[in-house]
C-alpha cells in the first residue's frame, strides 16, 4: 500500500467540510487526495463503458441536453451569481438554481464561489489557486480540484451566502443531487426499454450518456476557462494577469470572455462587442424579462473601450 494513503470513509465521498477561516496566505500543497478523488476517477472510467451500453438518439440527446442546461447553469449562477453577485434574486430561485448547479458534480455553490473569488483576488500569482502560468496546465485543469488543500470550503470567503442553512446542507452534501440525477436517468432508460422499445436504449446507456460522459465533458469544458484562457486567445484589456478571450472556448461555455471578465467582474454580461456570443447572458436577459432575477449588471459604454479610464471594480 502507497505510504500516506488511507481508505476513505463513505462520509468522505458525500460530505464536503468547511474551513471557517481563509488559509490564502499557507504554502500551495500539490498533493493530491486519492482517497476522495476515487468518485471523480470512477466517473471517468466509466465513461468507456458506452463500448458495452451502446447508442440512440434519445441517449445523445440526454447527454447534448444535460451538457447545455448544467453549463449554463454554472456560468449564470455559480458564476455569475454566487461567485460574484451579478444580479438577484429570489431565496427560492437561488436554491433551485443551486440545486441545478450541484446536478453539474462541480462541488457546491459555496466551494465553487469560494475557491473563484479567491482566484480573482490573486490571479496568476503565487497564491493563485490554479493558475497554469504558475503551476502548469494538469494542476490549472484538474489537479486542483482533487488536492487536500482545496476539498474544504472557505466560508469566510462567502459570509453573504452561507447564512443560508439550505446553501449550506447543498454544499456539504454535494453529490445528493448527481446520485439523484444518475438514479433518474437509471429509471427513465429503464422504463423507455419497456414501454417504448423502438427508442432502442436501457437505463445503463441513459446512465452513461446523459451523467457520465455529459458530466466529464462539462467538467473539462469548464475547466478550459482556469487552464487555456490563461493560456490561449487575445487579451485586449490589461488585467494584471494573463486573462484572455478566445472565442473557441467562449462557445464551449456559452460566453465566458475571460480577458472581459477580468476587466469588469461583477458585469453580467462578458460579451462586451457584438460578435462576442453570450450565450448565458441571453439566458439571464429572460430570466430577466420573467421576473425571475433582477437588478442585473452589465459593463457600462465607457468601460467597453481600452482607452476607457475607470477603475475595474471589486470581484464582487
Amino acid at each position: 500500500m502507497t505510504r500516506g494513503f488511507r481508505w476513505p470513509r463513505p462520509r468522505d465521498w458525500f460530505i464536503t467540510p468547511s474551513s471557517p477561516t481563509s488559509n490564502s496566505n499557507a504554502t500551495l500543497t500539490t498533493e493530491i487526495d486519492w482517497a476522495r478523488s476515487v468518485p471523480f476517477i470512477f466517473m471517468h472510467v466509466a465513461c468507456f463503458s458506452l463500448f458495452w451500453v451502446g447508442w440512440s438518439w434519445i441517449a445523445i440527446g440526454a447527454a447534448a441536453g444535460l451538457y447545455v442546461s448544467r453549463m449554463l447553469v454554472i456560468a449564470a449562477f455559480y458564476h455569475r451569481y454566487f461567485s460574484h453577485r451579478s444580479f438577484k434574486t429570489s431565496r427560492w430561485c437561488q436554491f433551485a438554481f443551486a440545486v441545478l448547479g450541484c446536478a453539474a458534480a462541480q462541488k457546491g455553490p459555496l466551494w465553487w464561489a469560494a475557491h473563484h473569488r479567491h482566484h480573482h483576488q490573486h490571479s496568476d500569482r503565487s497564491e493563485d489557486i490554479h493558475s497554469p502560468y504558475k503551476y502548469g496546465f494538469w494542476w490549472s485543469h484538474v489537479g486542483w480540484v482533487l488536492s487536500k488543500r482545496y476539498f474544504h470550503t472557505d466560508i469566510s470567503t462567502v459570509k453573504d451566502f452561507a447564512k443560508y442553512p439550505e446553501l449550506v446542507f447543498l454544499d456539504r452534501f454535494d453529490l445528493l443531487v448527481p446520485a439523484v440525477l444518475g438514479m433518474a436517468l437509471y429509471t427513465l432508460g429503464s422504463v423507455l426499454r419497456f414501454a417504448v422499445p423502438s427508442l432502442n436504449t436501457s437505463g445503463p446507456q441513459l446512465l452513461v450518456w446523459g451523467f457520465f460522459v455529459s458530466t466529464v465533458f462539462l467538467f473539462h469544458g469548464t475547466s478550459t476557462i482556469n487552464s487555456l484562457s490563461h493560456l490561449i486567445g487575445r487579451q485586449r484589456y490589461e488585467t494584471g494577469d494573463q486573462s484572455r478571450n478566445c472565442f473557441v472556448l467562449a462557445l464551449i461555455t456559452f460566453g465566458e470572455w475571460h480577458n472581459n471578465h477580468h476587466y469588469y467582474p461583477i458585469s453580467a454580461k462578458q460579451g462586451f462587442r457584438w460578435w462576442e456570443i453570450d450565450f448565458t447572458y441571453a439566458g439571464l436577459a429572460l430570466f430577466s424579462w420573467l421576473g425571475l432575477i433582477w437588478d442585473v449588471k452589465i459593463v457600462p459604454t465607457q468601460v467597453v473601450s481600452p482607452a476607457g479610464s475607470i477603475n475595474t471594480p471589486s470581484s464582487l
